[in-house]
């Protein structure tokens, strides 16, 4: 029992402190943005995107279906199809873990979008439909958790690997749409991670291996 509880205790500061440094990281990249700090990355690519988007119709195609995927209802959708494969593969706790890091996850975007209360870029037309705070990007960040959530649970390396490409194809599709500067999706990213490695030390698996090992 004490092993565990040591165990268990290091695996919970090490989350907790990976996710703070994660919250100080944006909260830095926000106040850079604000600054300028990050003017020549932010506008050189938004510059070169529009400049590709308008000779490459197929791949700003590809861009709006990556977009789509990684938008709240193709994250809903694939959070669903994968609870339900869970649940019928009797794996409740997986489930039940995918869930609350989701839904959690997905409150910590909106509020530091509240709290940042960043404009959306405007230096090329729009070709997405978008309402909310650009910062930090909530596809970034929400499918940084989603797919990552995901290969945690498979844990392979080639879910891992998917999940990746996956991860960086929809955060580039926010910036050659034209309304997430790549501050937005760095920070979208680095929130994201930092969440997973907190919600790290409740995954069904690993508290399994845990207790095996104690």
């Amino acid at each position: 029992m004490g092993a565990r509880f040591i165990s268990d205790r290091r695996s919970w500061l090490s989350g907790a402190g990976a996710f703070a440094f994660a919250l100080l990281c944006v909260l830095a990249i926000a106040l850079l943005q604000r600054s300028g700090f990050f003017d020549g990355l932010n506008i050189g690519a938004m510059s070169a995107a529009g400049q590709a988007r308008d000779s490459s119709p197929a791949i700003t195609s590809l861009m709006v279906a990556a977009s789509i995927l990684g938008d709240t209802g193709g994250r809903f959708a694939i959070l669903a199809a994968a609870l339900a494969i869970l649940l019928w593969k009797g794996k409740r706790p997986d489930a039940a873990w995918l869930a609350l890091t989701m839904a959690a996850g997905t409150l910590l975007n909106l509020g530091l979008k509240q709290i940042f209360a960043a404009p959306r870029p405007d230096l090329l037309p729009h070709l997405d439909i978008v309402h909310s705070y650009s910062f930090p990007s909530g596809h970034a960040a929400g499918n940084m958790m989603l797919f990552g959530a995901l290969a945690m649970l498979a844990g392979r390396r080639s879910f891992y690997a998917a999940a990746g490409l996956i991860i960086a194809l929809i955060g580039i599709s926010r910036v050659w749409l034209g309304v997430h500067w790549p501050s937005d999706v760095m920070a979208g990213w680095v929130e994201g991670l930092g969440w997973l490695f907190l919600c790290r030390h409740w995954l069904p698996a690993r508290r399994g291996e845990q207790q095996r090992t104690a």
